[in-house]
């Protein structure tokens, strides 16, 4: 495989660090106030562009198996309309989560 063309695009590959000139490009990036960012080529949308916007819809967070007791007639209730129980009890849970949050 040939070099790596020397421009200022270039890809990171999971799983390697980050080299020295990398680091310091990033910490220059994030030193600077937000008025000195140019943003012209990303303009911004307007606020109809939002109206059917979906909270979380390709978000995919990490699953993590756990042992839960929970009461028999709450399972039953959650089995009642058939598989997929416990998608809907994670359902239920992050939408009282992201309630919460909204309180908070």
């Amino acid at each position: 495989m040939g070099k790596a063309p020397k421009n200022r695009k270039t890809r990171r590959v999971s799983g390697q660090a980050l080299s020295r000139r990398q680091k310091k490009e990033l910490a220059a990036l994030a030193a600077l106030p937000d008025q000195q960012i140019d943003t012209s080529d990303i303009p911004e949308l307007p606020p109809g562009a939002w109206k059917d916007a979906v909270r979380g819809r390709f978000y995919r967070p990490l699953k993590q198996a756990i042992s839960m007791r929970l009461d028999a007639d709450v399972v039953a209730w959650l089995k009642q309309r058939g598989k997929g129980y416990q998608t809907r009890a994670n359902s239920i849970l992050r939408e009282r989560m992201l309630a919460d949050t909204k309180r908070a």
